[in-house]
This record gives structure tokens, C-alpha cells and sequence, in this order.
């Protein structure tokens, strides 16, 4: 069998189970939001969706599952470890949310506005989606080649550093508020999850504590709904989602993909999101691959990332307009006991999913509440490591590394409330009013600039303050130096600091001197750490001991 290998550990193990659950319902989270968005924000219909872009995305995820399973069986087999836990991996969020607010839509406005139907405009928008995906996949194919160079040079603290400000802001702040939201549906789930998971006790007829948790979460929804007939289930959307099942095979889109990639208004789009998000995802998974190797997992780079932007490329092809990627949460599916099974159930369940329309029906059936502590315990584990797997003089590190990230966020949320206000007064005009007058906020206390600048290209911010900061605990003053100047050229192009706020969240801004005033900055760090350097030298503290200042 191809996943067999010689003294390579079990397939599947009780903890895969939990593994699985977790997972999959981050996967499942990603299917309805594509369902969501692609309907009502950029008027897909639905029929595109699990006829298309679903089938398509279930094939990448195929695809990567199966490899990272293999993956980590080889592995164990090399190393004769049997508790060698596959990469996870699955739809990307963060690309999502950016290719539907930041390609698509625009697109699909701007068609609009140029004479055509609603239904052309869409059309065209996942087009140019199938387009902005396979351009993604190709810059994480190529970067796979200089990823290691990358990895030497950039220190451990940066990157996971990166990831706990992803973790603690976009994951765990996020599902944290959606609990305790819904307190009934979701509060005991988490209680199971952190009762299992923190103390590691085996439960009766050795249940797993994530599916105790998505039982309960689920049972309680049902029973809410047959005591007051409300709540995030019914009976009626069980019935409604019938309709959409059927065989809905894979069809390559040739066409569809060629125009998205030639038309003239792609070229607006590929520098300003499609580069930087290739990039980003290049940074995230070498992240990702660090996090896993800082919990014991040790993973080649190169067919890591090539596998990565192969999954998204082939999924462009069969009408997947959202990138897939290695997935953050390495260590946390690892504490669950998850080994190399979970990836491979998770691959075949949304394979099966999407090819026979049953997305929305495991939805109507399975309610997100019940499984969000699953989400939240990554989020925690995730924020934790960056600390605990890092020398503890570096730990001020991690911290400074984390502010980028929680900017990013706050301005999410800055520009959701706007949108908020702008549907309870039917005046979509409001958002774009108020953010275009900083100087509002600044009297509410808020510097929306601020705010704007630290948040875009917030990965690239983090990994540079963060490796700073650990070459200035080390001493390295010509190495911190490297690092202000990466930041300059990069802030001089427009990836990191430049751009502005929209309604729909910050809009890069890049070109050659879009973001200037923090490159000149950077230079004048780059200078201030060089003198500092050759005083260091000269004043002899090089004699001295590092860490006594720590």
C-alpha cells in the first residue's frame, strides 16, 4: 500500500478521532463561509458553488491530506517514532476572506459599473478568483526552493511569534466572544474540551473529548429547538438543504481559468493581493512547519511547500477559487494523540462532502457552536508555544511580535462595526465617510493611521520586530540591522505599513515609494544598529556575557 512503510506507526489511533473532529470542522467552518459569502456578497449562485468551486476545493484537499499523511508515516518510519503527528491542512482563512473582499468583489463592482448583468460581473469575479488562486499556488511552488534559505535566516521566536498573534487574535479572541455568545450550545463543550485536554483523563468507554464535546453541543441545539423552536438548527433547514444533494463531479475549467488569469482587469489585482497573499502563505507555512518541528515533528520544507501550491493550483483548475494551505495547529491536534489517520479521514469526508452535495446538509444538521472550543483549545496551544518552545530570554520577543497581528484584527473590527452601523441606517455610504476622516477618530481616541500602518502586511511586520528583538537580546546588532533593512525595502514597495482602510478592510497600496516615510525610518534604524555594532566592538562588552543583561 502507498502509506505503508516499514516500522512506521499505526495508521489510525483513538486520538486520530479527535484529530478528525477538530479538523474537520475547521474545514467545515471554511465551507460555509464560502457558501455564505459567495452568495450573498458576491452573488454566486448556488449551483456554482457545489457544482464548481466546492468539488474543486475538495480535490486540493484531497490531494494535501493524503500527501501529509504519507508524510508523517515516513517519518516515522525514519525515525522509528510512533507519535509522529501529519501537518494539518485545509482551505486557507485568511486568503478567503482577502480574495472575496479583495479581488472578487472589486471585480465584480467595477464589471458592474463598466455596463454588465449582476450574473456576467459574478462570473467574472470567480474568473479572476480562479486566477488570483493558481497565481498563489505558484508562488508557494517556486518559494518551496528558497524556503530553507529563508528558514536559517529568520529565528524561531519570529516565527512562532507570528503564529500566537494570529492565534490569540483571529482564533481564539473570535471564538472566545462566539461562546460566550451562545452560552447554552457552546460553554460545555469548551468545559469538555478544557477538562480532556488540560488534565489528559480518560473518559468512560474511552469517548473522545471532542466528540463528547460536538455531541453535546449538538444534542442541546436540538433539544433547544424542540422546547422553543429557535436556535441554530431546525428541522425545516435539514429539509431545505435536501434539495442540493446529487453527484456533483470535478470538471476542469480551462477556459474560465485562462480568462482569469488574461483578463485586462486581473492585472489590477495580481501585484497588490495575489503576490502578497503568495508570499504570506509562503511565511505561514514555513511557520507552520516550525511550530510542528518545535512540537517534535520534523518536516522536510521544500515538498511541504510544493505539495502546499500544488493543492491550490489544482484546485483552480477544477473551480476552486480559495487557496489551500498547511493549516496552523500543529501541536494542538499533536496534544489530542491525532497522528496520521485524521488527515486521511479528513480528506476523504470532504471529498465526499463536496462531490455529493452535502455541505449545507451537515451543516443544517451539525451546529458550529457545538465544536468551537475544538478551534479555541488551537488558538491557546498555539499562543502558548510561542513562549514555551523558545529560549526564555526571548520570550520579550514573541511579545513585540505579537502587537502586528492584534492591530490586524482591531481593524477588522473597526471596519465591521462600521459596516454594522452602515445596515442598521440602510446608508451604505457611512463607512467609507468615516474612514475617510481619521481626524474622527483621533477625537475618540483611536489613530485609525496607526492602526492602518502597523496592520498591513502584518506577517511581514511581526517576523522583522521579532527577529530584531532577538538579535538585539543576542547582541547581533549587524543582524538586527539585516532585518531593518528587509523592513525598509519592503515598507518602500508598498508590502508592509503602506495603504489605507476601506470598508472592507486595508487596501494595499504598491508601487516603488508607497510607503516611504516608515522606509526612511527603517534606514535610520538600519544606521543606528551598524554604529551600535562597531561601539559594541570597541567598547570591549562583546567580552561580557549576554544573558546577564537579559
Amino acid at each position: 500500500m502507498i502509506f505503508s512503510h516499514k516500522n512506521a506507526q499505526p495508521m489510525f489511533v483513538r486520538g486520530d478521532l479527535d484529530g478528525f473532529f477538530g479538523l474537520a470542522l475547521d474545514n467545515l467552518i471554511q465551507y460555509l463561509l464560502i457558501i455564505s459569502l459567495g452568495t450573498a456578497v458576491l452573488g454566486f449562485p448556488v449551483s456554482l458553488i457545489i457544482g464548481k468551486i466546492l468539488p474543486g476545493a475538495a480535490i486540493s484537499l484531497l490531494l494535501g491530506n493524503l500527501f501529509y499523511a504519507w508524510q508523517a508515516q515516513k517519518v516515522s518510519a525514519e525515525t522509528g517514532r510512533k507519535d509522529v503527528t501529519a501537518l494539518p491542512y485545509g482551505i486557507n482563512t485568511v486568503s478567503l476572506f482577502a480574495y472575496v473582499f479583495l479581488v472578487m468583489l472589486p471585480v465584480k463592482v467595477a464589471a458592474q459599473k463598466s455596463g454588465m448583468s449582476s450574473a456576467a460581473a459574478s462570473n467574472l469575479a470567480w474568473q479572476i478568483g480562479l486566477g488570483a488562486c493558481f497565481v498563489s499556488g505558484l508562488i508557494e511552488f517556486a518559494g518551496s526552493f528558497v524556503a530553507r534559505f529563508i528558514r536559517k535566516l529568520t529565528p524561531r521566536a519570529a516565527l512562532l511569534s507570528t503564529l500566537a498573534g494570529i492565534a490569540i487574535s483571529f482564533i481564539a479572541i473570535d471564538f472566545a466572544l462566539k461562546t460566550f455568545e451562545s452560552p447554552l450550545l457552546a460553554m460545555l463543550p469548551l468545559a469538555v474540551i478544557l477538562a480532556t485536554y488540560f488534565s489528559g483523563i480518560r473518559l468512560p468507554f474511552r469517548i473522545p473529548g471532542g466528540a463528547l464535546a460536538v455531541g453535546l453541543g449538538t444534542a442541546t441545539a436540538w433539544l433547544i429547538f424542540h422546547f422553543t423552536g429557535t436556535g441554530p438548527v431546525s428541522s425545516c433547514a435539514v429539509c431545505a438543504s435536501k434539495q442540493y444533494l446529487g453527484f456533483h463531479p470535478p470538471v476542469p475549467v480551462f477556459g474560465d481559468l485562462y480568462r482569469g488569469l488574461t483578463h485586462p482587469m486581473a492585472l489590477q489585482f495580481i501585484i497588490p493581493v495575489m503576490l502578497p497573499m503568495g508570499l504570506f502563505n509562503v511565511l505561514g507555512s514555513l511557520q507552520n512547519i516550525e511550530s510542528a518541528e518545535a512540537a517534535g515533528d520534523r518536516f522536510k520544507e521544500r515538498p511541504s511547500l510544493l505539495v502546499n501550491g500544488l493543492g491550490s493550483m489544482v484546485g483552480a483548475v477544477f473551480g476552486s477559487c480559495y487557496p489551500t494551505t498547511i493549516y496552523i495547529g500543529h501541536p494542538g491536534w499533536k496534544a489530542m494523540g491525532a497522528r496520521s489517520g485524521y488527515s486521511i479521514l479528513n480528506g476523504v469526508f470532504y471529498t465526499l462532502v463536496a462531490l455529493f452535495g452535502l455541505s449545507s446538509f451537515v451543516a443544517a444538521i451539525i451546529p458550529i457552536e457545538s465544536g468551537m472550543a475544538i478551534v479555541l483549545w488551537i488558538g491557546i496551544i498555539i499562543t502558548a508555544q510561542a513562549f514555551s518552545a523558545n529560549s526564555k530570554k526571548h520570550a520579550v520577543a514573541v511579545a513585540v511580535g505579537l502587537f502586528p497581528a492584534i492591530a490586524a484584527w482591531g481593524l477588522l473590527v473597526v471596519t465591521q462595526t462600521l459596516g454594522a452601523v452602515a445596515n442598521a441606517k440602510g446608508n451604505f455610504a457611512i463607512p467609507g465617510e468615516v474612514l475617510a476622516n481619521p481626524a474622527a477618530f483621533k477625537m475618540a481616541g483611536l489613530h485609525l493611521d496607526g492602526l492602518v500602518a502597523i496592520s498591513q502586511g502584518f506577517m511581514f511586520t511581526c517576523i522583522i520586530w521579532a527577529s530584531m528583538s532577538v538579535y538585539l537580546i543576542e547582541r547581533k546588532f549587524l543582524h538586527a540591522a539585516f532585518w531593518a533593512l528587509a523592513g525598509s525595502l519592503l515598507a518602500y514597495f508598498g508590502f508592509i505599513h503602506a495603504g489605507k482602510a476601506s470598508p472592507s478592510g486595508g487596501i494595499y497600496t504598491i508601487y516603488p515609494g508607497a510607503g516611504m516615510k516608515w522606509a526612511l525610518s527603517y534606514i535610520m534604524i538600519f544606521v543606528f544598529f551598524v554604529l551600535l555594532h562597531f561601539w559594541f566592538i570597541k567598547s570591549r562588552q562583546d567580552l561580557e556575557d549576554p544573558v546577564s543583561h537579559v
